[in-house]
């Protein structure tokens, strides 16, 4: 009996501690900008948005894979000639 209500407690504590590790890892990599996911503010001006990708981009393979890291940079060279278009207008 002592052994099955030890093990429940082990599974039961196992089981809280996933979505800290899950919040860890959302926290750390910006979906948003990276996958367009979860994003509660769909709407950027593209000087914040350059701010956050370049953020982001600093982070790099500590956060994010050497794919992810790509596509970040790719996006910020997007933002950048944009912004370089629009100040040109």
């Amino acid at each position: 009996m002592k052994k099955t209500a030890l093990a429940f407690a082990a599974i039961l504590s196992l089981t809280s501690a996933l979505p800290a590790f899950a919040d860890m890892t959302n926290n750390q990599k910006d979906e948003c900008l990276l996958a367009s996911m979860n994003c509660p503010e769909a709407v950027m001006d593209i000087q914040t948005q350059i701010n956050r990708l370049t953020a982001e981009v600093k982070k790099g393979g500590r956060v994010y894979t050497p794919e992810e890291v790509a596509i970040l940079e790719n996006k910020l060279e997007q933002a950048k000639a944009m912004l370089t278009t629009l100040e040109d207008e």
